[in-house]
């Protein structure tokens, strides 16, 4: 039977489907499950995981885009007390190779287009579109004899950092963390059970399954997943009275806000805007502020470590505050240290650490990297921030972001909001280069929206900046290198540019 107690991540489902049965769950396509029925296929799905030979503690991969069978699947793992594993589907190759080694997954459950680029002898499960999928399958599925007794302190999940600046390392998360997560975002987010949440990020990511589809499965929200955040789609279930509330990364609402539908499509029944996942630039927010005066906005700011919600910015704490990320969530305790771990002074520069109940048990099989991130009690971040006299934080860099220019510490993201304020200025990304006189050279890597040259830029930089803080160098380009989040992914670009010497 399943534990009497137990607070996993399979019995949100299980509540809500007791509370609000026959509301709809979920909607992915031309489907529709109520929570009765999502949370029957889930116990199906456990029951087709356990027939296949997997015990409580094997590692499941999952390797998939978005659908309705993908949040089965993990359920399904959560259920039968299987660790899951989410890869991103954009991977290959040896990349895809070693999170699947390094996580010793036994099972991989993936879209069926996608299992030949799986390596060889890795056993694999069809999650949807054929007829010995696990979607199919869990529909006639026995139930095991008894359901493995599944508690708070068990792994759930290994949540695979991004790798911007090494390799990915996989965060062991407990179902105790993950649902102590869900009641922050909950609280943090008003996430409610009259809302209509659209999921149109990656499921395999953090932030889009236990920020927001989770958390709203336990509020008996109705929820749509899409395969991505395709603009006329996003507005299409806007207008239709389908989605009213958007979780997308500063990329994509900079993707949404440059589309050219997006100043005439009635999108006034969107009321609860998320972002997060990276910096958003100040002139972005202020410019989608602009066009919908009456959206909510929040920024969602954290870490796949502690699942990842850690701070929230309210829409009522935005005034005065745009460049900030709000103040610690429910179940997390925040702190800015120096380089020692000693606390600095509020205003004062230093590394946000954490402590809570959020927070994963280390890395999985990397107990070196394990001691480095957990010191004296505290998870250290690695983002550099200010927090001032109410609690409040900004984040100021990637603590290896900040770039060492003739010995002076210029932060990026200062250097990107103000070009980010010139119109010809779609994307940029600031990152420091090797320079024989100055250590670093403070260079922009830009995308723009209309002809411009590098040098117009470097002269507005130096217009808008103090001169040690201005970009010296400018290189226009077609795009962004990005992860999974929508992250930008500046180790690449100093490798590629500094590689080249330019």
């Amino acid at each position: 039977m399943l534990a009497v107690r137990g607070n996993t991540v399979d019995g949100v489902l299980r509540r809500s489907a007791r509370r609000v049965p026959r509301r709809t769950a979920v909607r992915y396509r031309d489907r529709a499950w109520t929570y009765a029925e999502l949370d029957e296929a889930v116990s199906g799905a456990a029951a087709v995981l356990l027939a296949e030979g997997m015990r409580p503690g094997d590692r499941v991969a999952a390797y998939g885009h978005n659908s309705d069978a993908y949040l089965i699947g993990f359920l399904g793992c959560a259920r039968a007390g299987l660790i899951h594993v989410p890869l991103n589907h954009h991977l290959e190759g040896d990349d895809l190779r070693y999170l699947v080694e390094q996580s010793g997954s036994s099972l991989v459950l993936a879209d069926p287009k996608l299992i030949d680029r799986l390596p060889l002898g890795v056993r694999t499960l069809p999650l949807r579109d054929t007829e010995d999928s696990l979607l199919d399958r869990l529909r006639t599925a026995v139930p095991p004899r008894g359901w493995p007794a599944v508690v708070d302190e068990d792994l759930a999940q290994l949540l695979y950092t991004s790798g911007t600046t090494a390799l990915p390392k996989g965060a062991m998360m407990t179902h105790g963390a993950l649902v102590a997560e869900y009641a922050s975002a909950i609280t943090a987010l008003d996430l409610g059970e009259r809302d209509r949440p659209l999921h149109s990020l990656p499921l395999y990511h953090s932030a889009q399954m236990h920020v927001f589809l989770l958390p709203y499965l336990a509020v008996g929200a109705e929820n749509t997943i899409i395969p991505a955040p395709e603009p006329g789609a996003v507005f299409d279930l806007v207008e239709a009275g389908r989605a009213d509330s958007l979780f997308a990364p500063p990329t994509v609402w900079i993707g949404l806000a440059n589309h050219p539908d997006f100043a005439t499509r009635e999108l006034s029944g969107l009321r609860k805007a998320y972002y997060g996942a990276s910096i958003m630039p100040v002139p972005v927010l202020e410019r989608l502020r602009d066009r919908l005066p009456e959206l909510a906005f929040y920024n969602c700011f954290g870490q796949s470590e502690i699942g990842p919600l850690a701070t929230v910015l309210g829409p009522d704490e935005h005034e005065g505050r745009m460049d900030s990320c709000g103040r610690a969530v429910l179940f997390v305790e925040a702190k800015v240290v120096d380089e020692a771990g000693k606390d600095v002074p509020d205003g004062t520069p230093g590394e946000v650490v954490y402590r809570s109940p959020q927070l994963c048990e280390g890395y999985w099989d990397k107990p070196e990297e394990t001691a480095e991130a957990f010191r004296d009690g505290w998870f250290r971040s690695g983002d550099l921030a200010v927090r001032d006299s109410e609690g409040y934080f900004t984040v100021v860099d990637r603590v290896k972001d900040v770039i060492n220019s003739g010995g002076v510490l210029v932060a990026s993201r200062e250097v990107e909001d103000v070009l980010y304020g010139h119109p010809a200025v779609a994307e940029v990304a600031v990152v420091g280069l090797p320079d024989e006189r100055w250590i670093e050279v403070v260079t922009a890597i830009v995308v723009p929206r209309r002809a411009i040259t590098a040098e117009e830029l470097v002269a507005y930089g130096r217009e808008q900046l103090a001169n040690f803080k201005a970009p010296k160098r400018v290189l226009l380009v077609e795009g962004l290198p990005r992860n999974a989040s929508g992250k930008i992914l500046k180790r690449e670009l100093r490798d590629r540019y500094a590689a080249k010497g330019t």
